[in-house]
C-alpha cells in the first residue's frame, strides 16, 4: 500500500486543467480556452517596445503555417523594462499595423509576482501543470501546451517562433 501511494504521488498529475482558466481578449471579451482542445496552444508574453518585438512576425508566420493544429496566444505584459506601456487599443493597433497580427491577444496581465495571473500560475508551477516549475525571465518567453492540455515545454525569448524546438511538435 505504501508503495502504491508513493508511486501515485510521483506521477506529477496536474492539479487543474488549463482549459478552466479564465482570461479575456484585449477587447475585454472572455476567451474560452476549452475551444482550443485538440490544438496545440503557444502562449507568449509579448511587449511592443522590446528587442524581441520583431518576433511578432515569426509568431504570425507560425500561426498561419500551422493554423489547423496550433493556436498562438499573445499575452501582453509590462513587467519587463516597462516595455508594454500601451492601452489595449494601442497594443491592438500596433500589432496589426506593424506585424499584421491576427492571432489571439489577451488582456495585459502580470506573468510573475504577487499579482501573477492564474494562467501564468498554471504555466509556471509544477503542482498545477504537472510537469515543471519555471520563472518568466523576459518578454517573448513561450509555453507550449499539447492538444490534450498537457504542458509540453517552455522556451526562452531567444528561441525564435519558427525554431525546430517548437515546430517539431507540430509536424
Amino acid at each position: 500500500m505504501l508503495t502504491f501511494l508513493t508511486n501515485s504521488m510521483s506521477q506529477n498529475i496536474p492539479s487543474e486543467t488549463i482549459y478552466g482558466i479564465q482570461i479575456n481578449k484585449l477587447s475585454g471579451e472572455p476567451i474560452d480556452l476549452s475551444t482550443y482542445k485538440d490544438k496545440y496552444i503557444l502562449f507568449v508574453n509579448v511587449a511592443s517596445e522590446c528587442g524581441f518585438t520583431g518576433q511578432y512576425a515569426g509568431l504570425q508566420k507560425l500561426s498561419d503555417q500551422y493554423n489547423d493544429k496550433l493556436m498562438v496566444i499573445g499575452v501582453p505584459c509590462n513587467q519587463f523594462g516597462s516595455q508594454e506601456p500601451g492601452t489595449a487599443k494601442e497594443i491592438q493597433n500596433f500589432c496589426q499595423a506593424n506585424y499584421g497580427v491576427t492571432f489571439v491577444m489577451t488582456e495585459k496581465i502580470d506573468v510573475k509576482g504577487d499579482q501573477q495571473h492564474p494562467l501564468y500560475q498554471w504555466l509556471t508551477d509544477k503542482s498545477k501543470n504537472g510537469k515543471t516549475s519555471t520563472t518568466v525571465k523576459w518578454n517573448f518567453q513561450k509555453y507550449l501546451i499539447s492538444p490534450k492540455g498537457d504542458f509540453i515545454d517552455y522556451y526562452y525569448s531567444i528561441t525564435k517562433p519558427m525554431s525546430t524546438k517548437i515546430t517539431k511538435h507540430l509536424e
